[in-house]
Order: structure tokens, then sequence, then C-alpha cells
């Protein structure tokens, strides 16, 4: 369970430096990008690639960064309106 946290927590911050967001993110927003990217990934890609956790680190830095560029652009919507 922490080890999975702690997995979730280097994917979303990985996620976050990746789609230059992540200065914004604290660590709970972290670890939850992390795993529900995971997540999403894993059923979009498929499990491939190197494991940790129970996660396919690739598919879930690929959902995380989906999901992270999907909550910025509605955030970013209604900070304009």
């Amino acid at each position: 369970m922490i080890w999975s946290l702690i997995v979730g927590a280097i994917i979303g911050a990985i996620a976050g430096a990746i789609t230059n967001r992540g200065e914004s993110m604290g660590w709970i927003s972290n670890i939850i990008a992390g795993l529900v990217g995971s997540a999403i990934g894993q059923s979009l890609l498929g499990q491939w690639g190197p494991s940790l956790a129970g996660m396919a680190l690739i598919p879930s830095i690929i959902g995380a960064v989906i999901l992270v560029l999907a909550v910025s652009m509605v955030f970013g919507m209604r900070a304009k309106k």
C-alpha cells in the first residue's frame, strides 16, 4: 500500500514535469494523478514495459500526463470565465 503511494507520487511528479504543470501540484495531487493516471494508462494501453508496485511504468506515466493535461484544461477554462 505505501509502496503504491510512493510510486504513484513519483509517476504524478514525472507527469507534472513533462507537462510543465507540476509546480502548482502538491504531493497529494501528485499521488492522486499518479494512481488515477496509472489506471487510465493501463486500461488504454495495457501492461507493458517495466513494472513497479503492480503498475506498468510507461503506460502509467502516459495516463498521468493525459490526466494532468485534461484537469489543467478544465481548471484553465474555469479561471478564464
